[in-house]
């Protein structure tokens, strides 16, 4: 049993995925701060303001299976924070000569804020890597479905043609620039974390400024222009990127449950033996992974408020917003690998029923072609007079339910200016399909240049 189920043995396939739990077990967290811990001896070295030998020593101390655990869990229900313990701890395993450098001139949240970052820093990697799969296996699919027509849905009725391979370049576009969005953002948000007690490195005199570099060349982070204990904005931009991500994801999600309804039967998930099984009706292929992706969608988009409430702190430390940060930050991204890893296997792995799609074209017996009939009468009749004698056409067509192209031909007022062939050509969808392939190469393009 679990609290999150993303950390249930039985739930967590659905909620999370294992890289994202070890990203944010226990023992990595603790590892990611000796990161930053060891990273500081060594920056701090460099500058002349602890001997090599001390740097060397925090170094191979910093290491997770070198910690009594019980004891760290211990100290941070009294303190409320770990890191305490961990310079007690590193202090105790390097020695007494480098427990009198250990956390120069940092505070809790540098360390605690920095490892964060590093998590980050791995996470987006995780949601890059995820991202460009899934556009690439959609961009696939547009290219190989390019050409087949499929009736495209306004207000959930049949509208006018379009392709399957488009829509399938419309589910990848975001995705694109969610890439886009996350390069530009990297910068901003994975940032060294060092100010000090509040703000200031007075600890450090005038040699501040030169450790935060320091330290941020030790950990490949960028550096900001001021330490950043109270500005949350860098993490609220983060759980937010997410939620557009996963609102990308769950627009493809809630098409493909829509398509895979009995009554339309255009694609479907993946199936394998058992999934998407009903307890009682056998016969049931449940739309499971789009579910789950909707499902973490609606918890990530709920978790921002929360990270947004975080960057109402008060003066140079927060009284409770920031705590707030770590109960929703990990959910966020664990939600969204969750999201990722089903839409990638939809992606790569969604059986398309072309015959399918053909039918329900045919379902209204050619009243989807209406607006393609309408336009061809428009330097005929003109705009006004074209629409409405195609809408009674249509009428007829629904009222009496013949074929619409019956009705045109044995219309008083339309036959004459519609030729057999113009209405054979007018009623079929492959001929008004429009710029669907040009929009197509644009998004197959862009996916072709992701590196």
């Amino acid at each position: 049993m679990s609290i999150h189920p993303a950390d249930s043995r039985i739930f967590g396939s659905l909620y999370g995925t294992d890289e994202v739990r070890e990203l944010f077990s226990d023992k990595a967290h603790l590892q990611f701060m000796l990161d930053v811990e060891a990273a500081l001896a060594r920056a701090e070295s460099k500058l002349g303001l602890i001997p090599a030998p001390i740097a060397d020593a925090i170094g191979r101390a910093a290491r997770v299976e070198n910690l009594r655990l019980d004891y760290i869990a211990d100290s941070t229900r009294r303190v409320g924070y770990p890191v305490v313990a961990i310079v007690k701890e590193l202090g105790r395993i390097a020695g007494d000569e480098a427990a009198r450098y250990i956390h120069l001139g940092a505070t809790t949240q540098d360390i605690l804020d920095t490892a964060l970052v590093l998590q980050l820093r791995r996470a987006f990697a995780i949601v890059r890597r995820d991202l460009i799969a899934i556009a690439r296996a959609l961009a696939d699919s547009a290219v190989k479905f390019r050409d087949v027509p499929i009736a495209g849905r306004t207000h959930l009725q049949h509208a006018v043609p379009t392709t399957f391979g488009l829509k399938c370049a419309m589910w990848a576009s975001p995705l694109v620039t969610h890439l886009e969005r996350l390069d530009q953002a990297a910068p901003r948000i994975l940032v060294v974390q060092f100010g000090g007690a509040a703000g200031t490195l007075a600890a450090l005199g005038a040699e501040g400024p030169a450790v935060v570099e320091a330290l941020a060349h030790e950990l490949a982070l960028g550096v900001a222009d001021v330490p950043w204990h109270a500005q949350r904005d860098r993490f609220a931009e983060a759980a937010a990127l997410l939620a557009l991500i996963c609102g990308s994801l769950s627009k493809f999600a809630l098409d493909m449950t829509l398509m895979m309804q009995t009554e339309v039967g255009e694609v479907s998930e993946p199936h394998e033996e058992g999934r998407g099984g009903s307890s009682t009706m056998p016969q049931k292929r449940n739309p499971i992974a789009s579910e789950y992706i909707i499902g973490a969608t609606r918890a990530v988009q709920a978790l921002v408020p929360v990270m947004f409430g975080s960057m109402i702190a008060d003066h140079e430390r927060a009284t409770g917003p920031w705590q707030s940060e770590s109960l929703a930050l990990p959910q966020c991204v664990a939600l969204t690998a969750c999201a990722l890893a089903h839409a990638r296997s939809i992606a790569e792995g969604m059986t398309v029923d072309t015959e399918r799609m053909r039918r329900n074209l045919e379902m209204t017996s050619g009243l989807i072609m209406a607006e393609a009939i309408a336009t061809a009468l428009v330097d005929r009749l003109g705009r006004a007079a074209a629409d409405a004698a195609v809408a009674r056409a249509c009428d007829k067509s629904i009222a009496e339910r013949v074929p619409l192209a019956e009705v045109l031909r044995n219309d008083s007022e339309l036959r004459p200016l519609l030729t057999d062939a113009e209405i054979e050509r007018l009623i079929d969808p492959a001929q008004y399909l429009g710029s669907a392939g040009a929009f197509i190469d644009r998004v197959v393009a862009r996916v072709g240049a992701l590196a």
